[in-house]
């Protein structure tokens, strides 16, 4: 009898241990937030969450490389109208120079001004971002990978804005021809040089759709990217946050319970060996 009353009182003993551990674990749940701590709480929906947490990771690189992107088609976007607005300007300055006379002051004003229009256009074309990355890819354009399977082209190349602006000529040989036709041309010259710069226009004004569409698609992938973000968070926080209203109504249910096996265990070990073999 004493020995079936001593391997009781050590079950008991056990039982509250365990209590006491599952006690301790949903402590942890509430002070951390998480549900599960490690991979014993739920093996199937740890692995769950390792899967998710690594799409995360390849989302968040996604998305970088997409912030890159967009760095470089706003950057581009903004020399494209800086290039729009010089054109135009040059349109108003030959027909400012079919006003004034040969050789007179006005006439080589405004050659001046053009050649400085070049100058910046060129600078525009061939300028570099403060991570020394052209702003126009040389050639052929480079592809940013921002999903599965997915690149896209950022910026157009600096060869399709620049060259075969009017024809074969580029937007430095209409500007040239705009120069010398001030300087030294004819009537006809700066009349054919006016056609050529409207043109030239039109082409840039190409080049600012063409880079609207690809800024548009870019933002399209980012609204994307966004959405797959937020699912993701919400299906690891399904897995591995804590509910705190159910986790706490648990925990104070093991409180009780414990409380009351161990009001009881101390009651029977108040007893004396005599009340216990009787």
């Amino acid at each position: 009898m004493v020995f079936i009353t001593t391997q009781s009182i050590n079950a008991e003993i056990l039982r509250q241990q365990r209590m006491a551990k599952e006690i301790a674990n949903e402590q942890a749940k509430v002070s951390s937030g998480q549900k599960i701590n490690q991979p014993s709480d739920n093996p199937q929906d740890w692995v769950q969450i390792s899967l998710v947490g690594r799409q995360q990771s390849i989302n968040q690189a996604w998305q970088s490389n997409l912030t890159f992107a967009e760095s470089r088609a706003t950057k581009a976007s903004t020399n494209l109208n800086d290039i729009n607005n010089l054109m135009t300007r040059v349109t108003d300055l030959l027909v400012t120079s079919t006003s004034t006379g040969d050789g007179s002051p006005g006439r080589e004003a405004v050659a001046q001004e053009l050649e400085g229009i070049r100058a910046t256009i060129n600078e525009l074309l061939n300028q570099k971002d403060y991570q020394g990355q052209p702003v126009f890819d040389e050639t052929t354009t480079v592809n940013v990978p921002v999903g599965m399977g997915i690149s896209v082209e950022s910026v157009p190349t600096r060869q399709s804005v620049a060259e075969n602006a009017v024809g074969t000529k580029s937007l430095d040989d209409v500007l040239a021809d705009a120069i010398a036709a001030v300087k030294t041309g004819t009537a006809d010259d700066r009349s054919a040089a006016l056609n050529d710069a409207r043109t030239a226009l039109d082409h840039v004004i190409v080049a600012q759709s063409l880079q609207g569409v690809r800024s548009q698609r870019l933002e399209n992938i980012g609204d994307r990217l966004s959405s797959q973000s937020l699912a993701l968070t919400e299906r690891r926080s399904g897995l591995a946050d804590t509910d705190l209203t159910e986790t706490i109504t648990t925990l104070q249910n093991k409180l009780i319970t414990l409380e009351a096996a161990q009001a009881a265990f101390a009651r029977i070990n108040r007893q004396s060996l005599f009340d216990l073999i009787s």
